[in-house]
């Protein structure tokens, strides 16, 4: 059992979905909470962002399938502008591509909308003190996908064909961590342009396309 302690300020969350009453019920479930407090509730990708704006919330649960602006761009839109607000996928679909996709622009879990009250709750709670979270139903199939195209962009590389620096594997960590650009910056204490050239090198090094093909790369040949 775990015991997620935030201190004594609530986290503040919204909810995302375009259906009233699952909004509504899921606001119920996780107020139930005391250490929770929903600030609002939007029914697509855009609405949520000018919620951000209005109540910078610490996490936000996002659905995928909406209209106007579904939760992969809205989880796009959020993190590009407010790269310390945690968003959550929560959604129905157990879809492989969704769930690359919605890690890719950003998001710090996967849920999907069966889980139990208690596993919401304390998802929360993990993704404001930093953590990543992912449904145990998806989880092998999204790391499965990942490595296979891992392995197919790096067929004649292998960890000990690529030179990296001690920069590049501090950023490599962070990385896994599930830091943004901005939050790598500030903790390396270069400017958020830097950081981007030194991400834009290493996948050049390695054949690579994305932060999420790095992050399972550099796990399973053991660069960290």
């Amino acid at each position: 059992m775990w015991l997620i302690v935030w201190g004594d300020r609530l986290i503040k969350a919204l909810i995302v979905d375009d259906q009233a009453m699952l909004r509504q019920s899921l606001k119920f479930i996780i107020e139930q909470d005391p250490g929770i407090k929903v600030e609002g509730t939007a029914g697509n990708g855009e609405d949520a962002l000018k919620l951000c704006e209005e109540f910078n919330p610490d996490v936000v649960l996002m659905d995928i399938m909406m209209p106007v602006c579904d939760g992969i761009e809205g989880t796009r839109l959020i993190k590009s502008r407010y790269p310390n607000i945690k968003v959550i996928i929560l959604t129905t679909f157990n879809n492989d591509e969704n769930i690359k996709n919605a890690l890719k622009n950003g998001a710090a879990g996967y849920l999907l909308k069966d889980a139990d009250p208690e596993d919401l709750i304390l998802a929360i709670k993990s993704v404001a003190k930093g953590m990543s979270i992912i449904h145990h139903d998806v989880f092998d199939n999204v790391v499965k996908k990942v490595s296979e195209e891992v392995e197919t962009q790096v067929t004649e590389k292998d960890s000990h064909g690529i030179h990296l620096t001690d920069r590049e594997l501090d950023v490599i960590r962070l990385i896994i961590d599930g830091k943004s650009n901005k939050e790598i910056g500030a903790a390396l204490f270069i400017t958020e342009g830097s950081v981007k050239n030194v991400v834009t090198g290493i996948l050049e090094k390695s054949g690579l396309k994305d932060r999420t093909q790095l992050a399972v790369y550099a796990l399973k040949n053991h660069l960290v």
